[in-house]
């Protein structure tokens, strides 16, 4: 549970920064998920939104343009994904929508509606194509995690009925659709993310086989070594939650910091 206490600590106090930025007048965390001043100074753009705006306008102000360049270093380098699991509001959403999913026995016998997890990235490039055609920020326009981020932050109903239908859509429709199959921005990230750093690493002489790691894992299609091999998980679809760690009473399963010139030369 320590990955996922410590999320969860992320995803609200980011949040709450937020909030209390627009209410209050704290100046540590002002705007939104989309474009944000860090302590009044620091600008931070969501580099895939910037990327739709130049696509749409072929232009783009500096402050975006530096924003966006290094909230993509960060996630670059350090973990894959982390976004989705460490920021992004919907990921609460979504993992209580499978619990209740699992309760309800959905996850072993109705999917009802069924994506290869390769889906995000045919949106991905649609959303990129049709930001250029229409001359318009494609997903910024209906992104479901925008709408609900800004409803957080700022206030306004309309969030808690993309919040619901979010959470019906993995809950009673389609297991795991919304984040580990359909969303453009979890691609995005997850090709930023190639190279990142901090990896889960698998000890397989500790592994018993218990495949724990392996159910509670979103994306469990990059679990390809447990129980066969040690190494790094290096897949960047990877969200990089922790939840397999937390559940493997192996200790056979670890966050660490991958040599990639070692790599490279192996």
């Amino acid at each position: 549970m320590k990955y996922l206490i410590l999320r969860r600590i992320s995803q609200i106090l980011i949040l709450g920064l937020f909030f209390a930025s627009n209410y209050y007048g704290v100046k540590i965390l002002q705007g939104n998920l989309s474009s944000s001043l860090l302590f009044g100074v620091v600008p931070l753009s969501d580099p895939f939104a910037v990327l739709q705006l130049y696509l749409a306008s072929f232009s783009i102000a500096s402050g975006a343009l530096v924003g966006a360049a290094i909230v993509f270093a960060f996630y670059a380098i350090v973990a894959p994904r982390a976004f989705c699991s460490w920021v992004c509001p919907v990921n609460i959403i979504t993992e209580t929508a499978r619990w209740v999913r699992v309760k309800l026995g959905y996850d072993k016998d109705k999917k009802f509606v069924n994506f290869t997890r390769s889906a995000r990235y045919y949106v991905l490039g649609f959303t990129l194509f049709i930001s250029l055609v229409t001359s318009a920020p494609a997903f910024e326009g209906v992104s479901f995690i925008g709408i609900i981020q800004r409803g957080v932050i700022y206030g306004g109903t309309l969030w808690l009925f993309v919040a619901f239908g979010v959470f019906a859509i993995d809950a009673f429709i389609g297991d795991r659709l919304v984040c580990s199959k359909l969303c453009p921005l979890g691609a995005f990230y997850a090709i930023a993310g190639k190279f990142a750093l901090i990896r889960v690493k698998h000890d397989a002489a500790s592994c018993t086989n218990c495949m724990k790691c392996k159910l509670i894992c979103p994306e469990n299609q990059v679990l390809g070594i447990i129980g066969k091999q040690s190494g790094f998980i290096t897949s960047s679809e990877c969200i990089s939650c922790g939840r397999c760690i937390d559940v493997c009473d192996d200790d056979a399963l670890k966050f660490n910091i991958r040599n990639l010139l070692k790599e490279k030369n192996q």
